[in-house]
């Protein structure tokens, strides 16, 4: 026995006939043709908007964090570094370091009116936008 070639114009794998295996199945029918559609928009996740947004609210932390914690850690290293400076008395008798420590909870109420006045400012608005594109595409996801 002699081994032959396939044809060329045949192709070599059998599980892809270019004809039908048994003449008596119907020919297969071709792929309906697909209208072309613009490409899906960027998944939100992976959207420029929520970096924006990330970066934001990561600077408002930082900016009311370090207002209330150095004020406070001014503090500590006064009392630790400068005594006397801390028992010096300013008025009445009143010594520094009391008026320093009673001064700590007005700067912790000025951390917090930084932390709203940024988030009014910055932080909100963008939330807001990112808020309405996603309104907006979930209910252009639900037309489709």
């Amino acid at each position: 026995m002699s081994y032959d070639p396939p044809h060329p114009s045949y192709p070599s794998h059998p599980t892809y006939p270019n004809h039908p295996t048994y003449p008596w199945q119907p020919p297969t029918p071709a792929e309906p043709i697909r209208p072309v559609r613009r490409p899906p928009r960027e998944p939100l996740g992976h959207h420029s908007d929520l970096r924006v947004l990330r970066t934001a609210y990561r600077w408002q932390r930082r900016t009311a964090t370090l207002t209330a914690l150095g004020y406070f850690t001014l503090f500590l290293v006064l009392s630790a570094c400068a005594p006397g400076f801390m028992t010096s008395t300013i008025a009445d008798g009143v010594p520094a370091g009391l008026l320093l420590a009673l001064l700590q909870l007005p700067v912790t109420w000025c951390a917090i009116a930084l932390y709203e006045h940024t988030a009014r400012r910055r932080v909100d608005p963008l939330a807001d936008r990112i808020r309405r594109q996603t309104e907006l595409d979930a209910r252009r996801g639900a037309a489709r």
